[in-house]
């Protein structure tokens, strides 16, 4: 029984900082510094291996990753994860790959956090489509090639069919860029072309973006899935469609330096 004279437990502040996507000298300085200063940090699997080494080896390291058919934590829990460990009193910094409002489920974290009383804050980070998309030599959008950008995630729910507006994103003027969509990739090409986007439109997947392990197959929309399980590649990937693509070659900075292409 608690009495008048026993201490209250003040709530901690929850940081959901993006990591960006892979490459640590892509972090804000605030994400560097959040991260370096961090005494407990609950992580998720799109964060890199090189970012994990900036966290200070005295601090508490909780993962709470995802993958596709293997959750470790579901959604709910790892809300729930969050509001105890504030709760208990302590600062979390809730590291997420790219950024937290950009298919990193940040705002159902935040807004759970808001309306349980708990203080946050969201700190950006450069995101996958950007980050990504430039170190495989890909702008999003270019004159005369592409007027705008559609991202739109890939993520298959328990086997079910993709529910896109197909008609809308069959558009050749613009860059498609499809979050978490390897698994799907047969499926979202052969809807598309059924859309109308020409089978020969210039297509790409590119694995473990923006760190030395970052591979990339240049393609075309028909032939972008067998090419992409020829060479093997595994999440996360991300596909990137539009004929931006075709510049991929004379704009390729990264893997020039690191190795061949697998395209």
């Amino acid at each position: 029984m608690t009495t008048a004279n026993d201490p209250v437990t003040q709530p901690g502040k929850v940081t959901l900082v993006g990591a960006g996507p892979g490459d640590p000298d892509l972090l804000t300085v605030k994400a560097a510094r959040l991260i370096g200063s961090a005494r407990l940090v609950v992580y998720d699997r799109l964060v890199s291996a090189e970012i994990l080494a900036l966290i200070p080896p005295e601090a508490e390291q909780v993962f709470a990753g995802k993958e596709c058919g293997r959750h470790y934590l579901t959604q709910s829990e790892t809300n729930d994860l969050l509001l105890r460990l504030a709760r208990s009193g302590r600062d979390v910094v809730r590291l997420k790959g790219g950024d937290p409002f950009v298919f990193g489920r940040g705002s159902e974290e935040a807004l759970f956090l808001a309306r349980n009383g708990i203080t946050f804050e969201v700190v950006p980070g450069i995101s996958a489509a950007a980050g990504v998309s430039t170190y495989a030599g890909i702008p999003l959008t270019h004159r005369g090639l592409a007027t705008g950008t559609r991202f739109v995630t890939g993520h298959l729910r328990d086997g079910k069919p993709l529910d896109l507006h197909w008609d809308k994103l069959g558009d050749p003027d613009t860059t498609l860029v499809i979050y978490m969509g390897l698994q799907s990739l047969k499926e979202t090409s052969a809807e598309l072309i059924a859309a109308g986007l020409s089978p020969d439109t210039p297509a790409a997947a590119i694995e473990n973006g923006t760190t030395p392990r970052q591979r990339r197959v240049i393609a075309t929309l028909e032939t972008l899935y067998d090419r992409a399980h020829a060479a093997e590649l595994h999440p996360p990937t991300l596909i990137v469609i539009g004929k931006v693509v075709s510049l991929s070659d004379e704009l390729d900075w990264f893997d020039a330096k690191i190795g061949p292409a697998a395209s």
